[in-house]
């Protein structure tokens, strides 16, 4: 990529001439490129975190639809409101992690944030995979109390068992939300370069896009080899399927996805975001002391021009 920035013989033949921005570049330019390259390992860690969670928005409603979710005798919670607690979850976390969990990591690693944004998105991971190996174990427990009713052959029952055995999940999902997602922007934000932090917000919204995209093709490749008689993913009678081993599975490829990110964590090198910002600061000030100079020198030779006239 440094080539880029090299100027040819032709080029310096003809210095008069435009150059052709499509083959010379700035070295500025270049070690943007290298920057944005530079982070698409970690950025890619990320889609199977969207993958992992994309369950939530299916089949715990299907779940959900299946369980008592009465809160009085004439009053039940809707499937699909379920996912309130998630939201709730993240709203308050935010808050406490600012005011709570930074300042009380502070003291101990002495970074104004706490712990660094990688740190933070691995953290995130532990946290989300614990979360779908909870959730596998309540699919466990849902099905084991419909076979203890005898109502694995009725799709349409409603399992004598709370629907807020569900709420684990989703507040651990929203925790792994609150250190995992908010972790990865701002580590896309903070060392992308300063002309590109839209490109780098624009790739967190790529992450979302692939990850529900592979939520579904993972859905599509168990539908397709668990067959048809002990499909893990029915499209009737949830009873009878396997959720809890896709759950596992699931669980498995974050486990693996995990040791993708920490070996490129740990090959990663941070830009100096203080020292860049401090050479910018003292590179601006460099130009601006120039054109005052160049000012000066030019408002200094006029003056001696119209001195010399007015002698004549």
């Amino acid at each position: 990529m440094d080539k880029a920035a090299i100027v040819t013989e032709e080029e310096a033949r003809d210095s008069s001439a435009t150059p052709d921005l499509w083959k010379l570049v700035t070295v500025h330019r270049v070690e943007e490129l290298k920057s944005i390259i530079r982070m698409l390992p970690i950025w890619a860690s990320g889609i199977l975190l969207i993958t992992s969670s994309s369950h939530l928005h299916s089949f715990v409603i299907l779940q959900a639809r299946s369980m008592d979710r009465h809160l009085s005798p004439s009053f039940e919670i809707s499937p699909a409101s379920m996912s309130i607690f998630s939201v709730l979850t993240m709203m308050s976390g935010v808050v406490l992690y600012e005011r709570v969990f930074v300042p009380f990591a502070r003291r101990f690693t002495g970074n104004p944030s706490g712990i660094t944004s990688l740190q933070r998105m691995g953290i995130g991971f532990v946290i989300n995979i614990i979360a779908t190996v909870v959730a596998a174990l309540i699919e466990m427990k849902r099905k084991s109390a419909a076979a203890k009713f005898n109502l694995l052959d009725d799709p349409k029952a409603i399992i004598p068992i709370s629907v807020f055995w569900l709420v684990p999940q989703y507040f651990l999902h929203g925790v792994a939300e609150i250190f995992m997602s908010v972790g990865h922007l701002e580590f896309l934000f903070e060392q992308s370069p300063e002309s590109m932090r839209s490109s780098a917000t624009a790739l967190y919204c790529i992450t979302t896009a692939i990850g529900n995209y592979l939520g579904t093709l993972l859905v599509s490749l168990v539908h397709k080899y668990t067959g048809n008689e002990r499909n893990w993913l029915p499209d009737r009678n949830l009873n009878r399927g396997g959720l809890d081993y896709y759950y596992f599975l699931v669980s498995g490829i974050q486990v693996v996805n995990l040791v993708y990110y920490l070996i490129c964590a740990r090959f990663y090198t941070y830009k100096p975001v203080e020292e860049t910002t401090e050479r910018n600061k003292e590179e601006d000030l460099e130009e601006a002391n120039e054109h005052v100079s160049s000012h000066i020198l030019k408002d200094g030779g006029e003056e001696e021009k119209r001195g010399v006239t007015k002698d004549e």
